[in-house]
């Protein structure tokens, strides 16, 4: 009950952010000494960086809530190492709790201890995966204990101390900056004038159609591009089973008692997000063919059988982030979609580019 009503709070405050609501004004002070923290903090920790032996990229975003990070992570390590570079990737482990930092996650590491992203990542990645919340540790880690030539830091923006040569910002097309305010009055770690400091901008989804909501970022002067995250298959939670995306509705709308002989209709299914904005995954479930009863769990969530009793012998569909913590009271019927981003070959372009640049500057000091 406790857990349902912070996610209910969270949610409410969420939305407020990001409708305009005027009672957020009286926060604004708040906000104000907020944001003076965050230079404050940024101009001090940036001091005590110590410099890379290799390049480091940094992905993350200046806002609550999930952005789509993770994926950009993924699909920008898969392209860099096609490109023939060594890849590491660090992060901190958010939702895990290892007994001992540095944790190299492995195939066989408990998504207790490493978290549902890093656990999700580790099933992707072809080099090594280093967590720790201090993230000049993990650096410092997968730089003198692996081959790595690049290190991605999945997050950690913010995480002012840690070496940086390349920064990304990722950024929800649909729901922008919010109301542009710093917290608690708004969605923001730090004020929009950070993002004129990042070397490029990810949004995640389609260009705006209204005028209107295509002016969130035009005062910012940062080159920015649009990727999309794209469905590939549903993938049984217990069994790894793969289904491509057109087949699952065929095969549940076929044994549907609910469908009343209406062949137009779309199977009824539960569907489940323990992530930033629960919303976008609810509604590509829906484009994909199925009518959704969703349940929205707070990010990062960690869910136990009791939770997800109500769809104990259903259909229930979710992320592959949820997946990984479910695998093991998954009901026969459970399934994750697992989605891939893409990415626009000019932002790949600058990122190859200006990691040409940092090797060369290297060479010659």
């Amino acid at each position: 009950m406790a857990g349902g009503l912070k996610t209910t709070v969270v949610s409410a405050l969420t939305d407020s952010w990001y409708t305009g609501a005027i009672w957020l004004q009286l926060l604004r002070p708040l906000a104000a000494v907020f944001r003076y923290i965050s230079v404050i903090r940024r101009r001090r920790l940036s001091a005590l960086q110590q410099p890379s032996v290799v390049p480091v990229i940094v992905i993350g975003n200046i806002s609550v809530g999930g952005t789509g990070k993770t994926p950009v992570v993924l699909a920008l390590a898969e392209a860099l190492h096609n490109s023939g570079r060594r890849v590491g990737v660090i992060s901190r482990g958010y939702g895990g709790s290892a007994r001992q930092y540095p944790l190299w996650v492995s195939d066989s590491t408990d998504v207790r201890e490493s978290g549902d992203e890093a656990s999700m990542m580790r099933r992707t990645l072809r080099g090594p995966l280093v967590l720790d919340p201090d993230r000049s540790r993990a650096l410092r880690a997968v730089t003198t204990q692996s081959d790595c030539d690049v290190v991605i830091s999945d997050d950690g923006l913010q995480h002012y101390r840690l070496w940086r040569d390349i920064e990304i910002a990722v950024v929800d097309a649909a729901r922008g900056l919010g109301n542009r305010l710093c917290l608690p009055a708004g969605p923001l770690r730090e004020p929009p004038q950070r993002l004129e400091d990042v070397d490029y901008i990810l949004l995640n989804g389609l260009p705006a159609s209204q005028p209107s909501e295509q002016s969130q970022l035009a005062d910012i002067s940062t080159p920015q591009a649009h990727f999309t995250l794209v469905p590939q298959v549903w993938v049984n939670v217990r069994t790894g089973q793969q289904v491509s995306l057109t087949h699952l509705p065929l095969a549940l709308h076929a044994g549907d008692d609910s469908s009343d002989g209406d062949d137009q209709k779309a199977p009824v299914v539960d569907a489940i997000a323990g992530i930033g904005h629960p919303q976008r995954f609810f509604d590509s479930v829906q484009q994909l063919g199925f009518r959704v009863r969703p349940r929205a769990f707070a990010d990062h969530h960690v869910y136990s059988a009791a939770d997800l009793a109500f769809a104990r012998h259903s259909v229930l569909l979710m992320t592959e982030k949820d997946a990984v913590k479910c695998q093991r009271f998954a009901g026969d019927n459970w399934w994750y979609l697992s989605v891939k981003a893409m990415l626009p070959a000019d932002f790949l372009q600058v990122v190859m580019g200006r990691l040409a640049a940092v090797d060369t500057q290297r060479q010659l000091t």
